[in-house]
C-alpha cells in the first residue's frame, strides 16, 4: 500500500488536465481489471474520463454497494516533481496524499484482497472514480446519481476527519458570480458623469456579508473581486465570485432566494446574478445514522473504535445522500492537510482502514 500510495502521489492529475486524468483512469482500470473487475472507461469530451469497475457477488438479487472516489487533485501539473512522495516519521507527505490518493489506495488494497478471496463476496459492488470532484463534479454528477439509483448504500473514500472520524454530515456548497455594469468616465475631467461598477459591487459585498448566519452554520464568502481598467477611469465593469455553505437543504433554498433577490444600490447600474447551490448538503438523517451505527458495530469486530463528525466541505457523497441513498463518507485513511503543503497520510492507519472498508463491503 505504501508503494501504491507513493506512485499515486507522484502522478499529477489536476482537474483541468484531460491527458493526465485519462492516463490515470486507464492505469487504474488495468489494475482493477487484473483483480477481476469488469472495467468501463466513460468518455468525457469536456474533461477527464471517468472509470467504473464492477465486481460480482454470489447473490445477484442483492443491490450493489457503490464505492466513490475521484481521480483529480487541486495541485497543478509539476507539483509532484517539486514535492515528490516523502516518508517521514510515520507520515507519507505529498500533493494529493490525503485528498484522495490515500482513499484510492485503500480501494486497490480491498480489491486485491478480494481477488484472492472471491468466495467471501455476497453482495456485488461498484467502484466509480470520477475526474472532476474538486471542481464541483460538473460532468460526473449524472453518472454518480445513475449508479446510486441501482445501489443499496454508498461508501465514500474521501479523507476522514483527522483522527479517524467518519463524516456523517457535510455542508452544501454553492457558487455565484455577480457582475455589475456602470458607466465609464474620465476620473479627472468627467468624474460625476460616471457610474462606478466597483462601487456597486462594494455595496453588494456588504449585503452578502449580512447574509452570514453562524448559528445556523451558514457562511457567505465573497472571495474574488475583479473590475475596472485604469485608476483614472471610472469603472464600468466589475464582478465578484461568492462561495456559500449551508447545513440543510431548506437553508440552501432560503439563501439562494436571498442572493437572487439582491438589488442595485446606485442609480445607473445593472447587476447580473449567476449561480446556484451546486452540491446539496449531506444531512445527518435517520438513514445516515443507522448506516453509521452498523459500520461502528462492524468496526468493533476489527478492534476499531469508529467515531463520527461533520465538515464544511462538500463531496460526491452529498449527491447520493440527497437522493435518499444511505451514505457513509470519510472512509479514507487518517492524515491531515488536505489542499495544503503539509498534506499527509498516517502510514499506520492504512492497514486498519483497508480492513474496515473490506469488512464493510463483505458484511453490509
Amino acid at each position: 500500500m505504501i508503494e501504491w500510495l507513493k506512485n499515486l502521489i507522484n502522478i499529477d492529475s489536476p482537474s483541468n488536465d484531460k491527458v493526465a486524468l485519462d492516463t490515470l483512469a486507464r492505469n487504474l482500470g488495468e489494475q482493477l481489471s487484473n483483480d477481476g473487475g469488469a472495467v468501463e472507461i466513460i468518455p468525457n469530451k469536456v474533461g477527464g474520463n471517468h472509470l467504473i469497475a464492477r465486481f460480482a457477488g454470489h447473490s445477484d438479487d442483492l443491490k450493489p454497494i457503490l464505492i466513490l472516489g475521484h481521480l483529480d487533485t487541486v495541485w497543478d501539473k509539476g507539483e509532484s516533481g517539486r514535492r515528490p512522495a516523502r516518508l517521514e516519521n510515520g507520515k507519507l507527505f505529498g500533493p494529493g496524499a490525503f485528498d484522495m490518493r490515500g482513499g484510492i489506495t485503500l480501494i486497490l488494497a480491498m480489491v486485491h484482497y478480494l481477488s484472492k478471496n472471491k468466495s467471501q463476496i455476497k453482495r456485488p459492488f461498484t467502484i466509480l472514480f470520477d475526474s472532476d470532484e474538486e471542481v464541483g463534479t460538473p460532468t460526473a454528477r449524472t453518472l454518480i446519481e445513475s449508479e446510486a439509483k441501482k445501489s443499496a448504500v454508498t461508501l465514500v473514500l474521501e479523507p476522514c476527519i483527522p483522527g479517524g472520524a467518519l463524516k456523517t454530515a457535510r455542508k452544501g456548497v454553492g457558487t455565484f458570480k455577480i457582475t455589475a455594469s456602470g458607466l465609464a468616465a474620465h476620473a479627472g475631467i468627467d468624474y460625476h458623469n460616471g457610474v462606478s461598477a466597483i462601487q456597486e459591487v462594494a455595496h453588494q459585498i456588504l449585503q452578502l456579508y449580512d447574509l452570514n448566519d453562524f448559528d445556523k452554520g451558514t457562511t457567505v464568502n465573497p472571495g474574488v473581486i475583479r473590475g475596472g481598467s485604469r485608476s483614472n477611469v471610472v469603472a464600468d465593469q466589475a464582478e465578484i465570485e461568492v462561495d456559500i455553505r449551508v447545513k440543510t437543504i431548506s437553508e440552501g433554498k432560503r439563501l439562494v432566494q436571498k442572493i437572487n433577490a439582491l438589488q442595485t444600490k446606485l442609480k445607473g447600474t445593472v447587476i447580473k446574478i449567476e449561480g446556484s447551490l451546486n452540491r446539496p448538503p449531506l444531512e445527518r438523517t435517520t438513514q445516515v445514522i443507522q448506516l453509521f451505527q452498523r459500520a461502528r458495530k462492524l468496526a468493533t469486530e476489527l478492534g476499531i473504535e469508529l467515531r463520527e463528525g461533520s465538515t464544511g466541505g462538500g463531496s460526491d457523497g452529498c449527491f447520493t445522500a440527497d437522493m435518499g441513498i444511505p451514505t457513509l463518507d470519510g472512509l479514507g485513511p487518517d492524515g491531515s492537510g488536505a489542499h495544503a503543503l503539509d498534506e499527509h497520510v498516517v502510514v499506520e492507519s492504512l492497514v486498519p482502514r483497508a480492513a474496515l472498508l473490506t469488512h464493510l463491503v463483505l458484511n453490509l
